[in-house]
């Protein structure tokens, strides 16, 4: 064991921070990599993450994981930021290195992660529903995946319209602008529909016409049962990607960038299922 001053010490920076899983999960995948680590959970104002990032260099921490409208607020005060970071405006993980702190975006590789377990993001166009960081790094990862074509609908159009425009910038995916309506209709092509929306309920989902059986759904949000859009998608026949299988890929993700260990995500998901019941 090494010295308890020389552990590398971990952190989730939430706003809220109580509810969050990340501390319970990296407890887990830290004692079943029998490593030295500890984790601590801090909950910072979005006004003061200036201060709490500061503080994290500071103290020397190996880095922090950063959930809500912190990942947004943080992006100015790292010191490098990685092209899905930059492209998606928001950071959701900080790793410590000699140069400074590196801000990360990982959100939208574990939507594509889990997506792999089903289909192939390379064999359907996709449909995302909603904006901000984690919308704009899911285009960017299905656009990496050479997804044939992204639509994009969120309420505030000018959100889907930046994000359209950067994928198409990319010069290797198709994206399209699709108008944000009380009722949605899927277009034909879409075969895989990828929900970042809030998890506030049916009455913040848009109606949609055309879901299908032959369709994969994904709902970002990391919710104790089944989400509204996932209910909807299931009674459509769709195969179902819910938050969980989402957020355990994101976590082994941020496990090995850390550590260079993979944890097991079935796992991970379990650790969720125990955390959510509890």
């Amino acid at each position: 064991m090494t010295s308890p001053a020389l552990q590398e010490i971990v952190a989730l920076l939430g706003c809220p921070a109580a509810g969050n899983p990340a501390q319970y999960l990296f407890e887990r995948a830290i004692e079943a990599a029998g490593i030295d680590w500890r984790f601590v959970t801090f909950d910072v104002a979005p006004a003061r993450i200036g201060e709490a990032i500061a503080g994290v260099s500071a103290l020397g921490l190996r880095g922090c994981i950063l959930a809500g409208p912190l990942q947004e607020a943080a992006a100015p005060h790292m010191a490098t930021l990685t092209p899905a970071a930059t492209f998606s405006g928001g950071v959701s993980l900080v790793d410590r290195q000699p140069e400074g702190l590196v801000g990360h975006m990982t959100d939208g590789r574990g939507v594509v992660e889990a997506l792999r377990s089903h289909i192939d993001p390379a064999s359907a166009h996709v449909l995302i529903l909603g904006g901000g960081p984690a919308a704009r790094a899911t285009a960017l990862e299905l656009a990496l995946a050479r997804c044939p074509g992204i639509v994009v609908c969120d309420s505030q159009a000018d959100r889907a319209e930046a994000t359209v425009a950067a994928i198409n910038g990319l010069g290797d995916a198709v994206a399209a602008m699709l108008p944000w309506e009380v009722t949605l209709e899927i277009p034909a092509a879409v075969g895989i529909i990828v929900s970042v929306l809030p998890a506030r309920g049916s009455e913040s989902l848009p109606g949609l016409i055309g879901l299908r059986g032959d369709m994969v759904v994904a709902d970002l949000p990391l919710v104790p049962r089944p989400s509204p859009f996932i209910s909807l998608a299931t009674a459509a026949g769709a195969c179902t990607i819910d938050g969980l299988e989402i957020h355990a890929e994101k976590t082994a993700i941020d496990f090995q960038a850390w550590t260079g260990v993979t944890p097991d995500t079935d796992m991970l998901r379990e650790a969720l299922d125990e955390f959510l019941d509890a």
